[in-house]
């Protein structure tokens, strides 16, 4: 007489604990996915206050700003380069230009000051769109004035998602894109504010500008 093996196989009861450690899993996956950005939006927000605060500092040290100083500044800082050549009226580039759209004058030469002056690292020689120093989301940073309907000096990021922008704002201001001290748009800095609209999370290229 033909005898068959009877086929083994997992109880509910092992089932269910395979299915609660794969779930323990993915939670602690996805809440270190939340840590990871929760860090890297921590710090692209102390790369931007970094800026500013050199900015500050510099004025207070030169009594001018960065980039803005009419003067030769070999002669009257010490350092190994020229970086003079602003108009002296306060304010750094063209009011209500785009600051990413320019790769020379006083939105460049204020980054070259400030890493002369010891106020940001990098190099001082560094000219054009590589002068502008790299924010832990992998855009870059820029000085300008005038932007998105803010008044006076302004520090912008750029290349950042929704989710990011949107973070920021919520952090460091009131949450909305076209009013307060930071304005954030898809659509490239300028003078006139922008859209009022929804931080899209998955949205790639997002502006930011701060009021300095």
């Amino acid at each position: 007489m033909k005898s068959f093996k009877k086929q083994a196989g997992f109880t509910l009861v092992e089932i269910a604990i395979v299915l609660v450690i794969v779930g323990l899993l993915l939670a602690g996956v996805l809440k270190g996915q939340e840590l990871i950005e929760s860090s890297k939006i921590k710090n692209i927000g102390k790369d931007m206050d970094a800026v500013s605060a050199g900015v500050l500092s510099y004025r207070d040290r030169y009594r001018a700003l960065p980039g803005d100083e009419t003067i030769n500044t070999t002669t009257q800082n010490g350092w190994a380069a020229n970086v003079g050549g602003g108009n002296g009226n306060g304010l750094i580039g063209v009011t209500g230009g785009d600051p990413y759209a320019v790769a020379a004058g006083e939105t460049v030469n204020a980054f070259r000051a400030l890493r002369y002056a010891g106020f940001i690292s990098g190099s001082a020689v560094l000219a054009g769109a590589a002068a502008r120093p790299v924010h832990a989301g992998g855009g870059t940073i820029a000085l300008g004035n005038g932007v998105y309907g803010l008044s006076g000096n302004t520090v912008c990021l750029n290349g950042l998602s929704g989710k990011f922008a949107g973070a920021l704002d919520r952090i460091l201001d009131d949450g909305v894109n076209n009013t307060g001290v930071i304005r954030s748009s898809i659509v490239a800095p300028a003078g006139a504010a922008p859209v009022a609209a929804a931080y899209i999370e998955d949205t790639q290229n997002f502006f930011l500008c701060k009021q300095l």
